[in-house]
């Protein structure tokens, strides 16, 4: 059990028979009335983002959440295959549950955020940044644009497909946010 006073970003609570995680809360002491906490509550099942408020003190029930290394082995009929990289334990995953799995490549360090009382995984967490190769962007062309902000589609090796720069040719390592699917540098070797 906690309080709202003991609220902070990332705490894992159970509300409405369900796994919601803290992403933004506010207290609010209004002049006239009881003080309250607003908050944005993320689905750890489904990844819908509800917003609720709370009364200042309410005792809500936490939920006792871990997270765990693991590394992306391969893609099969079962759905996505990862290895615990302490105990070398596999277990796959379905590709609904990861948010941008098509930003993994083969190899690739993640954590999986697990319900530690009933042993279920609940989320897979990309690294903020992984670095791709592009495999086909189309040649950019000099002054075919009025403003430095333009950008063409460019495939990455895992088949995904994000907006580059024109300057960024075919074969060349670029690094993605994960969170936003956008491009942030390129990789120099």
């Amino acid at each position: 059990m906690a309080s709202t006073s003991d609220f902070r970003n990332g705490l894992c609570l159970e509300f409405n028979n369900d796994l919601y995680t803290i992403v933004q809360f506010q207290h609010v002491k209004p002049g006239k009335g009881p003080a309250f906490v607003r908050t944005k509550l993320k689905s750890l099942t489904t990844g819908k983002v509800i917003e609720n408020t709370f009364s200042a003190g309410v005792k809500v029930n936490t939920a006792r959440v871990e997270r765990r290394p693991y590394q992306f082995l391969y893609t099969d009929d079962l759905g996505l295959n990862f290895m615990h990289l302490e105990t070398f334990e596999q277990i796959s995953i379905q590709a609904d549950m990861i948010e941008n799995a098509d930003l993994m490549k083969e190899g690739q360090a993640v954590e999986i955020v697990v319900h530690a009382d009933t042993e279920t995984p609940l989320t897979v967490d990309l690294p903020p940044f992984v670095e791709l190769q592009i495999t086909y962007t189309e040649p950019g062309e000099k002054g075919n644009t009025a403003s430095s902000s333009a950008q063409k589609p460019a495939e990455l090796e895992t088949g995904a497909k994000v907006m580059v720069p024109l300057f960024i040719d075919t074969g060349e390592t670029i690094k993605v946010d994960t969170r936003d699917r956008s491009y942030s540098e390129r990789v120099k070797k």
